[in-house]
């Protein structure tokens, strides 16, 4: 009998309140290490409202987040990053001026240990960081496969590659966990397609993924489990085969999706 893998990341009875309109209720799921969970449901089911909760971006109105058994509540973004804990996000955030390797390389920087100090007298051991981390922006561009793009400005790439490029940013602040919002939102098939590659080689890679997408075909390709929300309660948990076949899911989200699926 296989061990089941340790939880990092456990949600525990979540609720968002915006005066009188409920985004989330009692909200529960774990996330174990090494798995690909998808956050699915129709718009406004409340998962980018637990995207931000989860990531520090909101506090919720009652319950808790917790990492590796540490409570994320009241902690802010880059501190719950700092955990390893890492997002991207549903609109393309790379610094569209800077070419695609500095892009990768301010993300590393962000990430760094450089001193003050060091940094301001160019000494020996900060020569050698950089060079470190130039060569870290490079191994990073090639594991995403941009590496041909490096001297591009970020802003000329096409919008699949930005979102490429965006989770690059993500992978260079050293994520423990990393969250994916709508990875392939606005993406045309071939570039679905490339993400969908990008996404299975980083869980292979041994990176915990949870994610929040619409395309059905791309989470039941890629999940190992699927937490479906509506009008902000859980309505199902289980595998992808489990939720294609769930009736309330499909009545309630999958629909004649489901066939597509």
């Amino acid at each position: 009998m296989s061990v089941q893998a340790e939880t990092i990341l456990s949600v525990d009875r979540i609720a968002a309140h915006f005066g009188g309109l409920i985004a989330l209720s009692d909200m529960s799921f774990d996330v174990r290490n090494g798995e690909i969970v998808g956050l699915i449901g129709p718009n406004g089911a409340g998962k980018t409202t637990a995207f931000n909760i989860i990531t520090g971006f909101q506090r919720p109105s009652s319950g808790e987040v917790r990492y590796r058994s540490q409570a994320l509540t009241g902690m802010k973004p880059h501190e719950i990053a700092r955990l390893g804990l890492v997002r991207t996000f549903q609109r393309t955030s790379v610094f569209q001026e800077r070419s695609v390797f500095q892009n990768v390389l301010t993300g590393l920087h962000c990430s760094g240990r450089s001193r003050l100090w060091d940094t301001i007298l160019q000494s020996g051991r900060e020569k050698a960081s950089e060079r470190e981390l130039e060569n870290a922006a490079h191994e990073i561009l090639h594991f995403v496969g941009l590496e041909q793009r490096a001297g591009e400005q970020a802003g000329a790439l096409s919008y699949g590659e930005q979102r490429l490029l965006g989770i690059a940013l993500a992978l260079a602040v050293k994520p423990t966990m990393l969250l994916l919002d709508e990875p392939v939102s606005g993406m045309n098939h071939s570039e679905t397609a490339r993400a969908i590659k990008l996404v299975e080689k980083i869980s292979a890679s041994g990176m915990t993924i949870l994610l929040v997408e619409h395309d059905m075909q791309m989470v039941m390709q890629v999940c190992s489990r699927i937490v479906v929300l509506n009008y902000g309660r859980i309505i199902a948990e289980g595998t992808p085969l489990e939720i294609q076949n769930n009736p309330e899911v499909i009545r309630a989200y999958l629909g004649q999706g489901k066939k597509r699926a």
